[in-house]
C-alpha cells in the first residue's frame, strides 16, 4: 500500500483486509438505558476495548508495521499508554524491536502492559508532548521508525477499519457516539462514514481538543487534565483528522470527570464492562445527558479501551 495522505474508504476497506488476520473482530452488544436506570432504549455497545493490547489502537499500530519499511533499529512511539501497548503488542508479533516513550501521568496497568509485551519502556516526561519530544529526538540518534498515536495517514487508516466493521456489525445505526484525544480514532472513522451516520464526538471537559478546534476553526492547544488525562489529553488535536472532522462530525460534547467516573460504574455494575476512563467517556456522554438522542434515533456507543487494574469503582 503506498505512502499517501487520503484517508479515503476505498483505502480502509484495503487496510482492514491487510489487517484482518492481526486484529479481532470485536463484538457488539444490545443493552437498554432501563439497564442503567435510564428511561428505556436499545443501545447498542461496540466492545472495542476487548481488542489486542486492550484498545483499539492495534488496528493502527499493525498498519504502520505492515505497509511502511521498518528499519533495523524498529519502531519508537510516544503514548499515553495505549498507542505505546499496542505498537509494542505488534512489534511483538511481528518480531520487530519497540522503544516506547510515555508520560508521568501513565497507569501502571498501561505501563507494565508495554513491558510485558516485550518493549524497552522509557519514561519521557510530565504529559504526553513531553514524550512526544523525547521520542522525536530518539527517532534522530536511533534511526528508529517513528509511528505516531494519531497524526500519521496509516494510523488514521488503522483506526478508520473499526467505522467499516462497525456499519458490518450495525448497518442501521443513526447516531456514534466515539470519544476523542488527539482525533485519530473519529477522524478514521468519519472518513470511512463520510456523514452517512451522524458521528457525535465526546472529550472532557478538561481535555476540549476538538472542541476547542471547532471553536478556534483550526487545531489549538487545549487543556491537558482530568481523570482521562493518560488517553484523551494531548495539547491538540492532529492536523490530518481536522478537516475529516470539520466535513463528517456533528459535534463534540464535553462531559466532566464524574460523569466518566458514573459511566465506568454502570458498565461494570450493570454489564460487567471493565472500561479505564477513556474507554467509558462516549457512554457518558448518554448516561448524564449531556448528548440527548431523538425519540428514534438509534443509537451506538463506542467502548474503547480496557487498560485499567480496576474492576470496580467505588
Amino acid at each position: 500500500m503506498p505512502h499517501s495522505t487520503d484517508i479515503s474508504p476505498a483505502r480502509i476497506a484495503q487496510t482492514l483486509r491487510l489487517i484482518r488476520p492481526h486484529v479481532r473482530h470485536t463484538p457488539v452488544l444490545r443493552v437498554d438505558m432501563a439497564d442503567f436506570g435510564r428511561a428505556p432504549r436499545a443501545l447498542d455497545l461496540k466492545l472495542e476495548c476487548l481488542q489486542h493490547s486492550g484498545s483499539f489502537k492495534a488496528r493502527g499500530a499493525f498498519t504502520n508495521l505492515l505497509t511502511r519499511d521498518v528499519p533495523k533499529a524498529g519502531v519508537v512511539a510516544a503514548s499515553g499508554g495505549n498507542h505505546g501497548a499496542a505498537v509494542a503488542y505488534a512489534a511483538m508479533r511481528l518480531g520487530v524491536p519497540a522503544t516506547i516513550f510515555v508520560p508521568e501521568v501513565t497507569s501502571p496497568a498501561k505501563a507494565e502492559r508495554i513491558r510485558a509485551y516485550g518493549a524497552n519502556l522509557v519514561i519521557g516526561g510530565a504529559r504526553y508532548a513531553d514524550a512526544l519530544a523525547a521520542s522525536e529526538m530518539f527517532v534522530v540518534e536511533s534511526g528508529a521508525m517513528a509511528i505516531h498515536a494519531f497524526d500519521q495517514p496509516e494510523t488514521l487508516l488503522g483506526q478508520g477499519t473499526l467505522g467499516a466493521e462497525i456499519e458490518e456489525d450495525l448497518p442501521d445505526i443513526d447516531t456514534l457516539l466515539v470519544a476523542v484525544g488527539g482525533g485519530g480514532l473519529i477522524g478514521g472513522i468519519a472518513a470511512w462514514f463520510e456523514s452517512r451516520v451522524k458521528i457525535v464526538a465526546v472529550e472532557p471537559e478538561g481535555a476540549p481538543t476538538l472542541y476547542r478546534a471547532f471553536e478556534a476553526g483550526e487545531p489549538v492547544d487545549a487543556e491537558t487534565n482530568g481523570i482521562a488525562a493518560d488517553s484523551l489529553a494531548p495539547k491538540r488535536v492532529g492536523t490530518l483528522m481536522f478537516p475529516i472532522a470539520k466535513a463528517h462530525v456533528g459535534k463534540a460534547v464535553l462531559v466532566s470527570d464524574d460523569d466518566i467516573r458514573a459511566a465506568q460504574h454502570a458498565l461494570w455494575e450493570s454489564v460487567r464492562i471493565v472500561t479505564e476512563p477513556g474507554g467509558a467517556a462516549a457512554f457518558g456522554a448518554l448516561l448524564s445527558g449531556k448528548y440527548q438522542p431523538e425519540k428514534d434515533e438509534r443509537v451506538a456507543v463506542l467502548v474503547c479501551g480496557a487498560n485499567t487494574t480496576a474492576v470496580h469503582f467505588d
